[in-house]
């Protein structure tokens, strides 16, 4: 099953297939036919035996609406032997539907495994398919704000490729800043967050709210609230296994309604001071915890939220 990772960076590319043109002619440097749209295609690509091949996505490029030139993108997170028997199968494919020239490009955020990815496969005497790949090695690390706002997508792109990069933080904080330039902002910070791990997620969505970024937040944070009682209930769950399980599920509780509340806070941009933030952290009464989540999603200050 794919990762959320896999999908994450899938579904970038999705939202807006120019962005592939973009990586190939700015990063990968290779020309690219005239062309007035870049379309997305079907990613089914069934042979003529029983076995169905599909692709991760599937770009074409037209003039007056005619194929000039098919674009396969597949996301690779490791080395994948099979891969270099069904990938002539489906640029073939691809080409006898479109009847045009076909690319193949290979998103691999793992630079070991991308360096398996770029070698040449023999199909046949003359017949050599060579990946186009994108990789850490290649895709820009992005953290100027110019570049972001020129250039959202890539800033992102540029965030999950680079998890591993010294200066992550950087690049977090650039993506943060441009956020708010994107349509359907909370569907992207969605998409960010389920390809970052853990900790980059914590920093991204701290970033957030201290950006322009916070008021068109509401949809997101009123699901991370939901989420964060989730998360908070199971890992107290888990405790009460070793520690009896009413206790632990009243402290896990405790703590995700705590995390939902802060979250819900700094989502409307309200200053909570260290004091108020051990407050709540602190905080063990659910009833109580409950009552400020509703003042904080229906009050704009933060006296009204925690007024006696």
């Amino acid at each position: 099953m794919p990762s959320s990772e896999h999908e994450a960076l899938i579904e970038l590319l999705r939202r807006r297939p120019e962005f592939v043109t973009e990586l190939l002619t700015d990063v990968i440097d290779t020309p690219l036919p005239e062309f007035d749209e870049a379309r997305l295609d079907s990613g089914d690509l069934p042979d003529i035996q029983p076995t169905e091949y599909r692709a991760d996505l599937v770009v074409t490029l037209t003039a007056a609406t005619a194929p000039v030139l098919g674009i396969v993108i597949e996301v690779q997170l490791r080395h994948d032997r099979d891969k270099h028997w069904s990938w002539p199968v489906y640029l073939t494919t691809l080409r006898a539907r479109l009847r045009c020239t076909v690319l193949l490009v290979v998103l691999c955020p793992n630079e070991r495994a991308s360096n398996r990815c770029r070698m040449p496969i023999t199909v046949s005497p003359g017949f050599v398919l060579v990946p186009l790949v994108l990789s850490p090695a290649n895709v820009p690390v992005v953290t100027d704000v110019h570049t972001a706002e020129t250039n959202p997508d890539l800033a992102i792109l540029s965030a999950i490729a680079h998890r591993g990069h010294p200066d992550h933080a950087s690049i977090l904080n650039t993506v943060a800043e441009t956020m708010h330039l994107l349509p359907a902002t909370g569907e992207y910070i969605d998409l960010i967050t389920s390809a970052l791990p853990t900790g980059a997620t914590r920093h991204f969505l701290e970033m957030l709210k201290m950006t322009k970024t916070g008021p068109y937040m509401s949809d997101y944070f009123n699901k991370m609230h939901f989420k964060a009682e989730a998360e908070g209930r199971a890992k107290g769950e888990a405790e009460g296994r070793a520690k009896g399980e009413a206790e632990g599920r009243a402290k896990g509780e405790a703590e995700g309604k705590a995390e939902a509340l802060l979250t819900v806070l700094g989502a409307k941009r309200l200053e909570v001071t260290p004091a108020l933030e051990a407050r709540v952290i602190n905080c063990t009464d659910v009833d109580q915890l409950d009552t400020w989540i509703v003042r904080a999603a229906k009050y704009d200050s933060i006296e009204e939220v925690f007024a006696d």
